[in-house]
C-alpha cells in the first residue's frame, strides 16, 4: 500500500475469516508516531482542566456576556477565572446542602451562559454526572433523559421553566430540585412547589450554601463526568457515558494536533459561544479554552444578532456547523452578486488569482496578501477582524463552500469530524493542504483508526482505494450507553468503536465521508443504493444547498426533495425571464427541470450509474429543519421523519396519464400507492408531483 503523508502504519491488514470481513492496516496520526501525547502531570479530571487554570490565570477574563444598557447592548464584560471559581465553590456548597451527594445525575438546560458553565464546573468538583438537556428538543425528549438518567436536580434557563413544567408529573419521581439560571416567575414557583419540588432563583441558591464547606470526592480518570445524550435519527435518545479519561485525552491530543501545525492555542485566544454546550462538539472546545486559560464570551442566543455579536467579541477561533458556514457563503454571494460590475470583477478575478495560488501549495496569507487587504479585508472584518482558525464539524460541508470560505476569510478553515461516542474530535483537516478540501483530514494523535470492509455495498479496505466502516480506538471512546448494553455491544467489539460511517483514505492520510452503512436500499430490479453517498455527489450541485435521495424496492428509479439555493435559482429565474417569488419559482415546472439538468449532469461527471441518477425532484423553499422534525440539532437527517413527512409526493410521481383507482378501505394511502400497478413512462409530470406535496403539505 502506498505510503501516506500523514500516517503511520501501527498494524498490517487482515484478510477475511470465519465470515468476517477483512480489516485495513491500522493508523495513526504521523504526530503521534512516537506514542500518543500523555496529560498534563496532576490533570486527571475536568474539574483539574478548571483547578489548573485557576491557579496558573486568576485574573485572566475566562467568561464574557454582553451588557445590557438601556435596552442595548454594550462591550463584553468579563468575570476572571478566579472570580468564576468562587461562584463555583457556592453553586457546589449550595448542591450538596439540598442532600444530592456525588454519583448523583445534575441537569443542565438552557441556552449557553455563564451560568451553564459554572454549574458544570460544580458537577466536576463533586463527582455529579452532568446530564445536559437539549435547548432544541421538545419537552417528550427532556422528560425521557430526565427519567432515563433519573436528574435529582436541574439548572434551567428562566425562559425555559415552562418547558420544564411540561415533563410534569412522570418527571418529578425523580426531581427534586429546580434552579432558574435567572429569577423564577410567581406562578411557576406555585406550579413547582405544588408538585413537591423546590424552586430558587440563582441568587437564592447560592445563598443556600453560605457558611457550609463540602470536601470534593476523589475524582478518578475513569470516572463518568457527563451523560450526553444523542439526539438520533430514530428512536429514543441514547445516554452515551464519558468519562474524565475520554476529554483530558481529547485534549491532550487536539493540542499535540495544533502545536504541531504552528497554531497552539494561548490564553489570549478568544471564543465564541453560541453553539450548544449540551453537544459535545462545543462541550471539549470550551473544555479546551478553559485548559489554555483562554476567554470565553456567549452570544445573545438570537441567530440575527450573532454576526454583531461577533463584531463586538472578535474571536480569534470560530467554530461551526455546515448551516451557519452556508448562511455566510449565501450572503457573501448576495453582497458579490449586487456590488456593480466593477465590484464583481474585482472580486471574481482576485478570488481566482488567490485560489490558484493557493492551488501551487502557497499558504492562504501568502497566496494573495494584496488581495487578501484590497479585496477580501471586509469579509475579515465581518468576522470581528482576528479570527485565525474556522473549524467546521457536526455535518459535512460543501466542497464549494468549504473552498470559497479557504479564499475569501483570511483564515485557515478545517473541516473535523467526531461521534459524541468518540469525544468529538476523532479528525480534522490541517492548515495549509488544499487537497484536503471536501474530507476531515487525518486522524487526532490520540486514536487508531482502521477500515473494515462492507463486502454487501461494494467496499473493501484492501482495495487500491480502500473504502470500508471507520472503526476507532482509544481512550478517547465512551464508557458505553446508559443502561443499555445491548446496544453498546451492538457497536463497541474488542475495544474497536464501530461508527456507521463509511470512509475512504486519501493519498495524504486524510479520511473522506462517503456513505453510511446503514444507508442502503434495493430498487424493484435488485440494484442496492447506497444513498448517503449518492446525496453527497448531488450536493456538490451549488445551487442546491441540501438534498435528501429516495427510493425503495417496490421502484425502479429515485426521486429527491432539494431546497434549492435562493439566490441562485433567483439569478436563473431573472437570466430566463421568469417572474415570481422563490416559492413561486420553486413550484415552476421549467425550474425543477432546470434542477433536474443540473444534477444529471454532475451524475454523469461522476460516472453514476443508470439507476442512480434521479428521475424526479420537488423543490422545497423550506430548510429541512427540526421544527418538522426532519433533522436531528445537528442538522442530521431524520430519514423516517422525511419519508413521512414526503411520502405522499415522492410515491405519487406518476407518468403523463394516471388511471383512476379505488383505495381498497383495509389498506391505507401509501401502501396502495406502492402495491398498485402504474405506469410511469419515461417523463414524470412535475405538475402532478408538485400538486400532491402541497395537498401533503397543506392537507
Amino acid at each position: 500500500m502506498a505510503p501516506r503523508k500523514y500516517l503511520i502504519e501501527v498494524e498490517k491488514a487482515k484478510e477475511a475469516k470465519d465470515g468476517k470481513p477483512s480489516i485495513g492496516p491500522v493508523y495513526r496520526s504521523l504526530f503521534a508516531k512516537d506514542g500518543f501525547p500523555p496529560p498534563v502531570p496532576g490533570l486527571e479530571s475536568c474539574w483539574d482542566v478548571f483547578r489548573m487554570s485557576v491557579e496558573k490565570y486568576p485574573n485572566n477574563p475566562m467568561l464574557g456576556r454582553r451588557e445590557i444598557v438601556n435596552g442595548k447592548a454594550g462591550k463584553y464584560v468579563w468575570q476572571t477565572y478566579k472570580q468564576v471559581y468562587d461562584v463555583v465553590i457556592k453553586v457546589g456548597n449550595s448542591i450538596r446542602s439540598c442532600g444530592v451527594e456525588p454519583g448523583a445525575k445534575c441537569g443542565i438546560y438552557g441556552a449557553n451562559c455563564a451560568e451553564w458553565i459554572m454549574s458544570m464546573e460544580a458537577c466536576n468538583a463533586h463527582g455529579l454526572y452532568c446530564v445536559p438537556l437539549y435547548d432544541t428538543l421538545g419537552a417528550s425528549a427532556v422528560e425521557f433523559i430526565i427519567c432515563h438518567s433519573e436528574v435529582s436536580i436541574a439548572f434551567v434557563e428562566e425562559k425555559k421553566i415552562c418547558e420544564l413544567l411540561k415533563t410534569f408529573p412522570n418527571s418529578t419521581q425523580y426531581l427534586k430540585t429546580i434552579v432558574s439560571f435567572g429569577k423564577v416567575a410567581l406562578k411557576e414557583q406555585e406550579e413547582i412547589e405544588k408538585s413537591g419540588l423546590a424552586v430558587y432563583s440563582w441568587d437564592e441558591f447560592l445563598k443556600l450554601g453560605e457558611n457550609k464547606q463540602y470536601e470534593f470526592p476523589v475524582k478518578k480518570k475513569e470516572d463518568i463526568c457527563t451523560i450526553m445524550y444523542t439526539s438520533g435519527t430514530t428512536g429514543d435518545p441514547k445516554g452515551v457515558l464519558i468519562s474524565n479519561d475520554s476529554i483530558v485525552t481529547l485534549i491532550a491530543g487536539v493540542k499535540r494536533l495544533l502545536e504541531s501545525v504552528k497554531e497552539s492555542l494561548t490564553s489570549e485566544d478568544v471564543y465564541l459561544s453560541y453553539l450548544p454546550l449540551a453537544h459535545i462538539f462545543d462541550r471539549v472546545i470550551e473544555e479546551l479554552f478553559i485548559q489554555h486559560g483562554a476567554s470565553i464570551g456567549f452570544w445573545r442566543g438570537d441567530v440575527k444578532l450573532l454576526i454583531e455579536d461577533i463584531g463586538e467579541l472578535k474571536p480569534t477561533i470560530f467554530c461551526a456547523v455546515p448551516r451557519v458556514l452556508e448562511r455566510v457563503y449565501s450572503g457573501l454571494q448576495q453582497k458579490v452578486s449586487t456590488g456593480g460590475f466593477l465590484k464583481k470583477t474585482l472580486f471574481n478575478v482576485a478570488y481566482s488569482h488567490k485560489f490558484s495560488s493557493m492551488k501551487k501549495g502557497l499558504a492562504h496569507h501568502q497566496a494573495s496578501p494584496i488581495c487578501d487587504k484590497i479585496v477580501f479585508n471586509k469579509v475579515r472584518q465581518g468576522l470581528g477582524g482576528k479570527v485565525r482558525l474556522i473549524l467546521s464539524g457536526a455535518a459535512p460541508l460543501s466542497n464549494h463552500v468549504e473552498a470559497f470560505l479557504r479564499v475569501v476569510s483570511c483564515a485557515h478553515v478545517l473541516q473535523g469530524y467526531g461521534l459524541t461516542e468518540t469525544c468529538a474530535g476523532t479528525f480534522v483537516s490541517l492548515p495549509n493542504e488544499l487537497p484536503m478540501l471536501g474530507t476531515v483530514g487525518p486522524p487526532v494523535p490520540n486514536v487508531d483508526v482502521c477500515l473494515e470492509s462492507v463486502p454487501e455495498m461494494g467496499y473493501d479496505a484492501l482495495s487500491s482505494t480502500p473504502r470500508g466502516e471507520i472503526c476507532i480506538r482509544g481512550k478517547t471512546l465512551f464508557a458505553g450507553y446508559y443502561k443499555r448494553e445491548d446496544l453498546t455491544k451492538e457497536v463497541l467489539n474488542d475495544g474497536w468503536f464501530h461508527t456507521g460511517d463509511i470512509g475512504e483514505w486519501q493519498p495524504d492520510g486524510s479520511m473522506k465521508i462517503i456513505d453510511r452503512k446503514k444507508n442502503i436500499f434495493k430498487l424493484s430490479q435488485g440494484e442496492y443504493v447506497a444513498v448517503e453517498n449518492l446525496e453527497n455527489i448531488y450536493s456538490l450541485v451549488s445551487d442546491i444547498d441540501s438534498i435528501w435521495v429516495y427510493g425503495n424496492s417496490f421502484e425502479s428509479f429515485l426521486v429527491a426533495v432539494a431546497n434549492p439555493n435562493q439566490q441562485a435559482l433567483e439569478h436563473w429565474a431573472q437570466e430566463h425571464g421568469i417572474s415570481g417569488d422563490f416559492k413561486a419559482l420553486c413550484e415552476n415546472p421549467r425550474a425543477k427541470e432546470y434542477m433536474l439538468g443540473e444534477l444529471t449532469k454532475i451524475g454523469k461527471e461522476k460516472k453514476l450509474k443508470g439507476f442512480e441518477f434521479i428521475k424526479a425532484i420537488h423543490l422545497d423553499p423550506e430548510p429541512f429543519d427540526m421544527e418538522r422534525d426532519l433533522t436531528t440539532p445537528t442538522y442530521k437527517k431524520k430519514r423516517p421523519q422525511l419519508l413521512k413527512y414526503y411520502q405522499v409526493s415522492l410515491f405519487y410521481i406518476l407518468g403523463e396519464s394516471i388511471r383512476p383507482v379505488c383505495i381498497p378501505s383495509n389498506m391505507d394511502f401509501l401502501h396502495f400507492t406502492l402495491s398498485t400497478e402504474i405506469w410511469t413512462g419515461n417523463v414524470i409530470n412535475h405538475h402532478v408531483f408538485s400538486l400532491l406535496v402541497q395537498y401533503k403539505q397543506h392537507g
